[in-house]
């Protein structure tokens, strides 16, 4: 099979780096073009990023000599690829403005970004719980004057470690959700290197995490009315996002109340049983087992579980009856893989396999 040619833009950036690193070797797309600031234009992807190359896995050997091409130099960059990969660092105003642009040229372009998580629109998935917001494409590309070209997201981080726990229970009814999450340093595109007054720190603010964290999970439990993704009006969802002195993996301490009352078996069983889309047509990225349940009082644990299934995967503990609300669990996802650009190589993935992602 010919591999499909990708671009990625913001390639330099700790999340356009962990692109470059889970598209190596990748089965349907191949890195044919890096695209990044006008500083970094005109050098080698290994010279740009110089020492700032942030993964533990050294660059692949495809992508260090490959010509940075300038981001804003649309036309160019979208006429050598077939999608692009969007991870650029720009004011929100620009970000929309540039993925449009791209999008306008014929090209599909899925985003890490959340400049375009709320435009109506503009589907924003986890690809085991809403493939089917992708269907919002079509209503998209007539606004857009497109035939192929679209603006796919996926969503924050911090949602990934217990939205999908709750979306395996959606038929016991979550009516009230209290969730704390303690967040990785690389959310913020750090490392302990660049950031060294984390170390040993807590910091009880993230700015607009919150927000997202609550509001976020509505959007991708709504549905298509009028060419539009309407949120979900339940459940209620209040939020602490927490900045801790952690690498990678957000965990999340979360208490829930339901409408019909499930027995805790009932709620494991669910855990281990969900699956979605991706596993049933055998994604390249998809993790096996979505959802996995430890059993032991001290899990899930960063160093232990964050690269459950190559970091694609959802790890659920500590699931217990409360005095206030009916449960109360404890979750972790790994922010850069599932909750950042493995999340999004598995939305294309999805979309090639729906028919929205070809050879131009």
């Amino acid at each position: 099979m010919e591999k499909l040619k990708v671009g990625i833009l913001g390639a330099t950036g700790m999340v356009g780096q962990r692109f470059t690193s889970l598209l190596e070797n990748h089965p349907w797309f191949e890195v044919t073009t890096v695209a990044a600031s006008a500083r970094s234009a005109g050098k080698t992807y290994e010279e740009a990023v110089g020492e700032r190359w942030k993964m533990d896995t050294p660059m692949p050997e495809a992508v260090k000599k490959l010509v940075v091409m300038n981001v804003s130099d649309v036309e160019a960059v979208a006429g050598s690829v077939d999608f692009v990969f969007s991870a650029v660092d720009m004011t929100k105003e620009e970000i929309r403005a540039i993925e449009e642009e791209y999008a306008k040229t014929e090209t599909p372009v899925v985003s890490n970004n959340s400049a375009h998580r709320w435009t109506p629109d503009v589907p924003m998935v986890v690809p085991e719980i809403n493939p089917g917001h992708m269907d919002v494409i079509q209503y998209q590309r007539k606004r857009l004057g497109t035939t192929s070209g679209f603006i796919a997201v996926k969503p924050n981080c911090s949602v990934q470690s217990y939205v999908p726990a709750l979306t395996a229970w959606m038929e016991y009814e979550p009516t009230q959700v209290v969730a704390t999450t303690y967040q990785a340093i690389s959310g913020a595109g750090k490392t302990f290197k660049d950031w060294p007054e984390m170390v040993g720190n807590v910091i009880p603010y993230i700015g607009g995490e919150e927000e997202k964290s609550e509001m976020e999970p509505l959007r991708i439990w709504g549905s298509i009315v009028d060419g539009k993704i309407e949120p979900a009006k339940a459940p209620l969802i209040t939020c602490q996002c927490i900045r801790v002195p952690v690498l990678n993996g957000h965990t999340a301490a979360v208490f829930v109340n339901f409408a019909k009352k499930p027995s805790k078996e009932e709620l494991i069983d669910k855990l281990l049983a969900y699956k979605g889309v991706p596993q049933e047509l055998n994604l390249p990225s998809a993790p096996k087992q979505f959802i996995q349940y430890l059993t032991e009082d001290n899990r899930p644990q960063v160093t232990l579980d964050v690269d459950y299934e190559r970091g694609m995967g959802v790890s659920i503990g500590r699931l217990r009856e409360d005095k206030i609300y009916d449960y109360k669990f404890v979750g972790l996802s790994h922010n850069t893989v599932r909750g950042a650009a493995g999340g999004a190589v598995l939305c294309a993935e999805l979309l090639k396999a729906q028919g929205y992602i070809n050879k131009k």
